[in-house]
């Protein structure tokens, strides 16, 4: 006549995404439609959570009725006394109810979307639901409902644990790009410790005997115009030929230029050796621990450096250096990494001088100011600031990032900024930030702290 099968409840279930109509609890309770009408009254009143009976005719499905079309048909007058003892087939043509038949194989979430679909009227009817065998079940429609939720709780916990594994793997990624940005910097200062290692060894040498023998040199020619001066002092009348030799080597004018010309010797020789003090205080070869330094002679020492570059000869546009020092104390620092900030900080505001007065985007002259003060909560501030052609928005906001460079290929690397980020806030606990109005120019403002 009939069979009875029901399940656990939809939220004790272990659904998945994927999950189908297959894994829902579901009622196979079964009616032979030659039965009279009366029997479905007592099957839903026996079973109070039966949301449906399936209607067979010689065990072949026929069709479905729910617990409230039933007991709504059957609350209008004369309808139970009509059809309690009528054939069951009678009802079901009379009523003639519409089912919704979904597979089995169909997803949770599709089915409950087709089913949210129906008219107002079904929305809340139970489903059928297929097996591949031709085998039916009802699934109530709150038992769909339950599992949508269930699946939709699921879906959120999943796209969070996603999230988490997308920040940690570009936490990761950001991690290799900092780890590769400081192999290169430690490859490039390296190479570039030797290099100043060598040119200050190549250099320093041949200049101290230089420097060491002009000493004499200034002196002796010295003793010899003396002599010369008080041979003439007291014999005014020399013979003929020492006259003409006096007249052809113009002695009057080799003794008041020989002087001008050591002393220019020896400006030179002092230049030279200012140039090698300031490489290796640049490169600072022998102090790769932190300690106290003076930041304006790691600033003058770059300049120096950079000399050649600010006296433009592609364009006769020489830029200015305005310095507009504070009165700073020594900073506990890593001074040879400080001063390769300061080394690409300026390069970039030369090349940005540069690329505007190449592209007459402004008729002011060229300059870069630079400025250092001591903020109220104890930290040393350095600003880098140049009148070019300023950064815009969108790329002010990629700065900093490894690998990233507005330069034609072949002249930026996308690293300086990104190792002078790290250097300032990593190595000092500090601050680098920019300022930049496209067309009047950019500032670079670093905050130290002082200890």
């Amino acid at each position: 006549m009939f069979a009875t099968h029901r399940v656990e409840d939809a939220n004790e279930l272990s659904l998945q995404l994927d999950s189908t109509l297959q894994e829902l609890p579901g009622w196979d309770v079964k009616l032979e439609t030659h039965l009279p009408g009366n029997k479905l009254n007592s099957l839903f009143e026996n079973e109070s959570l039966l949301p449906g009976i399936i209607l067979t005719d010689k065990q072949h499905f026929v069709g479905m009725i729910s617990r409230q079309k039933f007991f709504e048909f059957m609350s209008r007058p004369y309808s139970f006394g009509l059809f309690s003892m009528r054939p069951i087939q009678s009802l079901y043509n009379f009523i003639h109810p519409k089912e919704f038949i979904y597979p089995a194989n169909m997803p949770i979430t599709e089915a409950t979307q087709a089913a949210l679909q129906r008219s107002p009227q079904c929305v809340y009817e139970p489903i059928l639901v297929k097996s591949a065998s031709g085998e039916y079940k009802v699934v109530d429609f709150h038992q769909l409902l339950l599992a949508n939720s269930q699946i939709h709780a699921l879906t959120l916990t999943k796209l969070q644990q996603v999230e988490q594994q997308s920040q940690i793997a570009k936490a990761g990624f950001r991690d290799l790009q900092n780890n590769y940005t400081r192999l290169l910097q430690n490859e490039k200062m390296a190479a570039l410790g030797q290099l100043v290692a060598g040119i200050a060894h190549e250099i320093n040498n041949p200049i101290n005997f230089i420097a060491g023998n002009l000493v004499h040199t200034i002196d002796y020619s010295q003793q010899l115009l003396d002599l010369i001066n008080l041979y003439q002092k007291n014999y005014p009348h020399p013979v003929a030929e020492i006259e003409d030799a006096i007249a052809q080597s113009e002695l009057d004018f080799i003794t008041s230029d020989l002087p001008t010309i050591l002393n220019s010797m020896q400006s030179g020789c002092d230049r030279i050796g200012q140039i090698v003090r300031s490489l290796r205080n640049f490169s600072r070869l022998d102090e790769s621990e932190r300690k106290l330094v003076d930041i304006h002679e790691g600033i003058d020492s770059t300049l120096l450096i950079l000399h050649s570059r600010l006296k433009n000869q592609k364009n006769y546009h020489n830029i200015s250096v305005i310095k507009e020092y504070g009165n700073l104390p020594l900073v506990d620092c890593y001074a040879g990494l400080l001063n390769q900030v300061f080394m690409n900080l300026l390069s970039n505001a030369i090349d940005a001088l540069e690329e505007s007065t190449l592209q007459n985007q402004t008729t002011t002259k060229p300059q870069i100011i630079i400025r250092t003060e001591i903020t109220n909560d104890r930290q040393v501030l350095v600003s880098i600031a140049d009148n070019g052609i300023g950064i815009p928005e969108e790329v002010q906001e990629r700065l900093f990032d490894p690998f990233f460079t507005t330069k034609p290929v072949g002249k930026g690397t996308g690293l300086g900024l990104s190792i002078c980020y790290q250097i300032v806030t990593e190595k000092h606990g500090g601050q680098i930030n920019c300022l930049s109005i496209l067309g009047q120019g950019s500032e670079f403002i670093i905050k130290i702290p002082i200890q």
